[in-house]
This record gives structure tokens, C-alpha cells and sequence, in this order.
């Protein structure tokens, strides 16, 4: 199987991230980004409408504002195909429609909020940021069941996701950050009650996170719902910045203290073996890293993020890299021994 369309457009293997678009990265730094990944083949470019992250009332929809500006200054919206995702649940959020969730009200505004910061009359992929629901997610080997959690049925979501495609507003929708029931779920809702059927998933893979193969990629493979594959480089530690306990100024462990998920003896012990794999074999980490995930067959598109010209051009370089037998036996045995640090 090779996926490589949404809503029948194709996109590039590559995805432009934004999140750090409004915090860590000027508007002309993201426009820079933007210029330089068209003019090397990236047509697919992900936001959030919470986004910059770390999310905060101050900053919420800046990110979408900066591509919006593009949009506005380039009148270029038509060589991209533009996603986008609608904040779930969590107390965070509050200031968000007074605590978003994910029914017709919502996702209506929502939308309208989305549309009107990017400056556009319509969304390609709009997706779920995160399930209503309460999961094991964003880090949480664990799981506790409520029979109650006062979420939106999904059928009721579906509904509103239908009415907004068929507005025109967005084309197609897809999930984020979602479990294998979760998945079937939509998937068979859109079967039997001929609602529209999800077109991908957004969730964590890389070598440090192979969480999505135990379930989801059978899923991807069985249902076509290809993978959008973000923190591809496990927020920085698979390029190899942080060895050897290093911590470079601007860096986003340096900055901020929310990725837990990634902070960890095994983790560390992972990337450094992984990293080491990769310069033996004379690549850099992030290359090894990436085009491991470039050529994984449920991958839909590879979600890569820069705060620098030089990282961009460096992680589009993966797309060159052919990863020998050996290479892949490397991988294949520290995943082994420490398999998913880092879910």
C-alpha cells in the first residue's frame, strides 16, 4: 500500500509544522519557512487552532494568523493543501468556548475562527486535535474507564463534520491523537449511517514511539487511513542536540517543561544508541530518524518542524536518504531492546 492523497489531492511526504509559529518563530520567520518548503516540493502544511505551543489564551490562533498573512501577501493559498484541528477537552483550554468540546455549536465556531485567521474560504483537512474522550494519550501507558465522561456521542460529531463539509467550509476530516476503538468507531459510523469517512490520523511516531504500530497500523492499512506522523524527532532528542546532557539555549526542553513524555532514562538511553547507529553509518541523527519514518508503508505524510532555515533544509534532505540493510537491522535491535520510551 502507498498513500498519498488527501481527499484525492496528493500530498507530499513531507508536512511543514507550525506549532512553533507565534512562540519560538517570528511572522517573517514562518513566512521564510513557508517560501522555502514550496520551493522544494512541500504542498501540505499543519496548524492548530490553538497553536503556538506551549497553547496559552495570549497566543491562541497565532499560528493561524502568521499562515493567513502568507495566504493574504502571496495570493498562493491554492498551492497548498491546508490543515488544521479543532481543540478537544481539557481544563487548559478553558478560555476556549468556555471549555471546547466537539458538537455542532463548537465545531462551527471553531471553523469560523480557523477560516477567518488564515484568511481562506475553506479547509482541506480538518481534524480532531484529540479525543472528546478521555484516553490514554499525550504520554499515558494507562487506562482508566468511565461509563459516564460526558462527551459528544461521535455519531452527533460525525453529523457536524458532515454539515461543514457540505458548506463548503472544510473538505474532508481526519483524527488526531485517537486510539484503534476510537478509529473503528468513526469508521463505522461513516459506514452504516453513510456519514464521511475520516481521511487520516495525526498521531506520535518515531523511532522512540512506535506505539502506532500495535493496532493503528493495521487500521491505516486495512481502512486507508494513512498516518500523519508527528514529532517525528521526539521534540529534538533524535537529532542528537541533547547528548551528553547538553541543553542549547532556545531549545524547546530548555524553554518549556510540558514534554514529559520524552524526559526518561530509557528515552535518553534509546536516542543515544540510535544517534550513535546513525553517525556510524554516516548520517546525521535527524536524517536517520526521519526517513525512517518517510518510508514507513501507513505513513501518510511525515509532520516535520524548524525554528531555523538550516534545521528545514536538513529535515527535507531526509526525503534523499536510502536506509542500507544494516541500518535497518541497527534500528531493528535497539528497538528490541528498548521498544517505545517515549509514547
Amino acid at each position: 500500500m502507498s498513500l498519498s492523497a488527501i481527499n484525492g489531492q496528493s500530498v507530499s511526504k513531507i508536512c511543514l509544522g507550525t506549532m512553533t509559529w507565534g512562540q519560538q518563530n517570528t511572522e517573517a520567520e514562518a513566512h521564510a519557512q513557508i517560501d522555502y518548503a514550496l520551493e522544494h516540493g512541500i504542498n501540505f502544511i499543519d496548524a492548530a487552532e490553538m497553536y503556538p505551543v506551549p497553547p496559552r489564551a495570549e497566543t491562541q490562533g497565532r499560528t493561524e494568523e502568521y499562515i493567513g498573512t502568507w495566504f493574504a501577501k502571496t495570493g498562493q493559498r491554492d498551492r497548498w493543501i491546508l490543515a488544521t484541528k479543532a481543540t478537544g477537552p481539557r481544563d487548559e483550554f478553558s478560555y476556549l468556548r468556555g471549555g471546547p468540546k466537539f458538537n455542532r455549536e463548537h465545531l462551527v465556531e471553531a471553523v469560523e475562527g480557523s477560516l477567518r485567521r488564515l484568511q481562506t474560504d475553506t479547509i482541506d483537512l480538518y481534524q480532531l486535535h484529540f479525543p472528546e474522550r478521555p484516553t490514554n494519550n499525550f504520554g499515558f501507558r494507562g487506562y482508566t474507564h468511565f461509563d459516564e465522561d460526558g462527551s459528544t456521542p461521535i455519531e452527533e460529531t460525525l453529523r457536524a463534520l458532515e454539515e461543514l463539509i457540505k458548506s463548503g467550509k472544510i473538505r474532508s476530516f481526519g483524527l488526531s491523537n485517537e486510539t484503534p476503538w476510537g478509529a473503528m468507531t468513526f469508521l463505522k459510523l461513516a459506514e452504516t449511517a453513510g456519514l464521511p469517512k475520516c481521511e487520516s490520523i495525526q498521531n506520535p511516531y518515531s523511532l522512540i514511539n512506535r506505539s502506532f504500530e500495535v493496532g493503528l497500523a493495521e487500521v491505516a492499512h486495512r481502512e486507508d487511513v494513512g498516518l500523519l506522523a508527528y514529532s517525528p524527532l521526539g521534540m529534538g532528542l533524535l537529532t542528537g542536540k541533547y547528548r551528553n546532557g547538553a541543553m542549547p539555549v532556545g531549545s524547546r526542553l530548555s524553554l518549556f517543561s510540558r514534554f514529559d513524555r520524552y524526559n526518561g532514562e530509557p528515552t535518553w538511553e534509546a536516542t543515544e544508541l540510535y544517534c550513535a547507529l546513525a553517525e556510524e553509518h554516516g548520517l546525521t541523527p535527524a536524517q536517520m530518524a526521519l526517513a525512517f519514518v518517510n518510508t514507513r508503508p501507513f505513513v501518510l505524510s511525515n509532520i516535520i518542524g524548524a525554528t531555523s532555515i538550516a534545521q528545514l533544509e536538513e529535515n527535507l534532505s531526509s526525503l534523499e536518504v536510502s536506509l542500507s540493510k544494516e541500518v535497518m537491522a541497527g534500528i531493528k535491535a535497539i528497538h528490541s531492546a528498548i521498544p517505545d520510551p517515549a509514547p
